[in-house]
């Protein structure tokens, strides 16, 4: 098993991120790494999708937990390289804000031999993708309510 987390702490508020983060259709402005994602149902545990990270083959992945407010789980499962990619993101509301977590998770049979590679890949993208969130998030934050 080889494993990746980021924290950061930010104003925007876990249910503006909650918000980002069921709205699909919004995961390609705030993480530069997806071309392309879908889902063939509701943002519920058990609802399969699929993502194109960019200049990759489309991948299908299954939401494995959701949790609103706190956080949801989704799972990748790549048969011919031996691994599945657990990606984790959770909320957590703090004095100072919310404090966001973003963890990748590579199990397997040859989790060893291709985990450390795609942990050191995606692991560069992570922080951005988060700070951009929180951007977004702290954006819509102060958008007047209609």
């Amino acid at each position: 098993m080889c494993q990746f987390a980021h924290s950061i702490t930010t104003k925007a508020k876990a249910e503006t991120i909650w918000e980002l983060y069921r709205d699909i259709t919004s995961w390609t402005t705030w993480d530069e790494g997806i071309e392309y994602v879908t889902l063939d149902g509701p943002f519920a545990a058990g609802t399969l999708g699929v993502l194109q990270p960019k200049g990759q083959d489309k991948m299908s992945f299954q939401l494995t937990e959701v949790e609103p407010l706190h956080g949801f789980s989704d799972v990748t499962d790549i048969p011919a390289a031996g691994i599945a990619v657990l990606f984790t993101h959770r909320l957590q509301k703090t004095l100072d804000g919310t404090r966001i977590t973003h963890a990748v998770t590579v199990t397997g049979s040859n989790a060893e031999k291709f985990g450390p590679q795609f942990i050191t890949e995606v692991s560069q993208g992570i922080p951005r993708t988060m700070e951009r969130l929180a951007a977004l998030a702290l954006e819509q934050d102060k958008k007047p309510l209609s």
